[in-house]
């Protein structure tokens, strides 16, 4: 069996079973790549087309039964394969991941990579935080995109803060990056840190309904991190609600927040209709990631 051929396998056996993709890949075809790679200690990015030499490579049996028992497993626990691997990458960057935190997918790692932001940005800009860091992965980008700030991480899961220690090891950031327990912006720890030019918010957003309906994979993810209405709401916008009640006093005078909605935009505009906010385009469109200033957050608070 070549490797093309067990990639092949793996998909028809991820078609078959009808598994939901998302965390990390869109398809069958690519998730079945990603562990059959894995496995095999090869790029991601190794070619597999039908005619280059990487695809047709014969395969040892030893190697097919391990890529293998990660199909079966894919199959049987509907784990996205970033849990199998403990691996996930984000715009071209490896990070450790397990079920203490979601899968990182975040598109403000797109808008901080390409430059979306840079324009609300200065040479003053120098203190950066990372609101809901989870697995630290949004942090450590900026703090790799942007070799003269310091990064705050800030999570209310110690054992997600845990994790983002293991990604700040692994990238060598220790001098750059630090860690805060707190829930939102209510930490004086966190205060103490401040006032930040940048603040990035991948918040849990996710409404009642869509929560209720989330398939097996998004449910091994841990609830606090997906789940917008833990104050009693419906809406998903029950902790972006108490962020953007406290952002503007923890930010310096011209800083931003960069907030991620995801697929709520309806039920953000609605909760925040005074709100001047600019929507970032990303690869998932213009509708999921926005830019507020400190002075529209002062002036929505000014009724």
């Amino acid at each position: 069996m070549t490797v093309l051929e067990l990639i092949e396998s793996g998909a028809h056996q991820f078609s078959q079973a009808g598994l939901t993709f998302g965390h990390g890949t869109t398809n069958a075809f690519d998730e079945a790549a990603w562990l059959v790679l894995w496995s095999l200690g090869l790029p991601l990015d190794a070619a597999l087309d039908a005619d280059e030499s990487k695809g047709k490579e014969a395969v040892a049996p030893a190697d097919i039964a391990r890529a293998a028992t990660l199909f079966e497993a894919r199959v049987n626990t509907r784990k996205p394969a970033a849990y199998l691997t403990h691996e996930a990458w984000l715009q071209g960057v490896s990070f450790y991941v397990d079920e203490r935190v979601i899968v990182p997918r975040s598109l403000i790692a797109e808008v901080l990579v390409d430059g979306s932001i840079d324009y609300w940005l200065s040479e003053a800009s120098r203190a950066v935080l990372d609101c809901c860091t989870g697995n630290g992965s949004l942090a450590i980008l900026a703090a790799l995109t942007y070799p003269e700030v310091v990064v705050t991480g800030s999570d209310l899961s110690s054992d997600a803060l845990a994790v983002a220690e293991i990604n700040r090891e692994r990238h060598q950031l220790q001098d750059r990056v630090s860690l805060v327990e707190s829930d939102g912006l209510s930490s004086p720890a966190l205060h103490s840190r401040g006032p930040f030019d940048l603040i990035l918010c991948n918040p849990p957003y996710v409404n009642a309904q869509s929560m209720g309906e989330l398939p097996p994979e998004y449910r091994s993810e841990p609830a606090l991190a997906l789940d917008g209405n833990r104050a009693g709401g419906t809406d998903g916008m029950d902790f972006i609600r108490a962020l953007l009640k406290d952002a503007s006093a923890q930010m310096a005078p011209g800083a931003i927040l960069v907030l991620e909605v995801g697929h709520e935009r309806h039920h953000f505009e609605a909760a925040f209709f005074r709100l001047e906010v600019v929507w970032l385009e990303t690869s998932a469109g213009g509708d999921q990631v926005l830019v507020v200033t400190r002075d529209a957050l002062m002036q929505w608070e000014q009724g």
